[in-house]
């Protein structure tokens, strides 16, 4: 199950940003997940929680914003959104498409984090001083 090992990559990635920016914790984990990424997402959903562990992030939701494949016919020279089972044909002239503009992303769209206490006294005193 390799969707475990994206778990880690991602909860990495989240974590040391939170830490980075003073955080208590993370809220929320915001995912563009492309419909060719070769994840299975009720997997991805499992990981999670496990890789998250103990760390910032455990507890955190992992929101998963679904990527359509969408391709560009040269024929059309239109983008097309593409239906699974892919066939990488243009669905309108039914040529076949070579240029691939979405749908592989496995990437980290935001964190939401919740500041910790010292670091939001910081701000307020950055900001009554400035």
């Amino acid at each position: 199950m390799h969707e475990l090992s994206i778990a880690y990559s991602l909860v990495e990635i989240a974590d040391e940003a939170a830490r980075k920016a003073g955080a208590a914790r993370v809220r929320t984990v915001h995912l563009r997940l492309g419909a060719m990424a070769g994840v299975v997402e009720d997997a991805l959903r499992f990981s999670f929680p496990i890789a998250a562990g103990d760390t910032l992030v455990a507890g955190a939701e992992l929101a998963i914003e679904p990527v359509a494949v969408q391709v560009f016919c040269d024929v059309c020279a239109q983008s097309r959104v593409l239906a699974a089972p892919f066939v990488f044909r243009c669905p309108v002239c039914e040529q076949p498409v070579f240029t691939l503009l979405q749908g592989r992303e496995i990437q980290i769209e935001s964190i939401e984090i919740e500041e910790s206490k010292a670091e939001s006294e910081k701000r307020l005193y950055e900001t009554a001083h400035s």
